[in-house]
């Protein structure tokens, strides 16, 4: 017979890693919903908040969790300006340059980490926090204190993203945008400035996956990819450009993750879920939710 209290174990831990994949399938569609720009890089950009999150831990000392935060404005501000020197000068020229430009991101972040993170790992390294051997003991439960933590930081920060998106004028101001590019214009929205926001908040969210991702897991400057690749999963099993159907679908992706694990073995964790997708999409082609970000 299955012990609850493993159980349980397990579902937190497929909503912890979901909370990492929600994080990176929010700020894909946000940029896709506005800008309908596919940025291949954005696993680089989590592997960036990553390190500068690790860099502040381990070289100044900074608490991780306050170093979440200036990692999510420092690789932010990356997205900034890779919108306005990158994106921007493409825009209305093929698709295909904006592919390559995110291709060549990925090779150009990827090596600027790995030169310039050398002197801190060898192969692989790990955000060590005061409270990684700390738990709540909660009888069926054992949660880990990162683990309360990571959820906590996670859901404020989407509830602080829900309230800017859809309490705010500038919230709708990136709805309009989203829906409607053209009529957004000339309704007198400075659509370039919601692209440059959309954009830098794609890559903060995409900083605070790869930071937390970073306090659970070992990671090199290549560990972006997969976590990306799920992301692309979970925005088409949520829904193209829908923000709900990728917070849902993030969520179940991990869960699914997480029991297959536990049930099957490592060897089927990923393919486990991307066999969800496959039926998801057998049965409802558009994606569980249809809407635009």
């Amino acid at each position: 017979m299955l012990d609850p209290g493993v159980l349980l174990q397990v579902l937190i831990w497929g909503l912890v890693i979901g909370s990492v994949y929600m994080l990176l399938a929010t700020g894909l569609t946000l940029i896709f919903g506005v800008m309908k720009v596919i940025n291949f890089a954005h696993g680089e950009l989590m592997m960036t908040g990553a390190f500068l999150t690790f860099l502040l831990w381990h070289a100044l000392g900074l608490h991780p969790y306050l170093g979440v935060f200036v990692s999510m404005a420092g690789v932010g501000l990356l997205g900034i300006a890779v919108e306005r020197l990158g994106f921007r000068p493409l825009r209305g020229t093929a698709k295909i340059n904006e592919i390559f430009l995110s291709i060549a991101l990925i090779l150009i972040l990827q090596n600027a980490l790995a030169r310039a993170f050398i002197p801190y790992f060898r192969e692989y390294a790990q955000i060590r926090t005061p409270y990684a051997h700390r738990v709540f003991d909660l009888g069926l439960l054992n949660l880990r204190y990162d683990f309360a933590i990571l959820l906590g930081l996670t859901w404020a920060v989407m509830l602080g993203l829900y309230l800017l998106l859809f309490r705010t004028e500038f919230g709708r101001e990136m709805r309009g945008t989203s829906q409607n590019r053209l009529a957004a214009a000339l309704m007198g929205i400075d659509v370039g400035r919601i692209d440059t926001a959309s954009f830098g908040i794609g890559a903060g969210l995409a900083a605070l996956a790869g930071s937390l991702y970073g306090i659970i897991n070992p990671f090199s400057p290549y560990s972006g990819t997969l976590p990306a690749i799920k992301a692309f999963a979970v925005i088409i099993l949520g829904g193209l450009g829908s923000i709900r159907g990728a917070v849902l679908g993030g969520l179940l992706y991990g869960v699914v993750e997480g029991f297959a694990t536990f049930f099957l073995g490592g060897a089927w964790r990923d393919a486990t879920a991307f066999i969800l997708l496959l039926l998801v999409l057998l049965v409802r082609p558009e994606g569980i939710f249809r809407e635009r970000a």
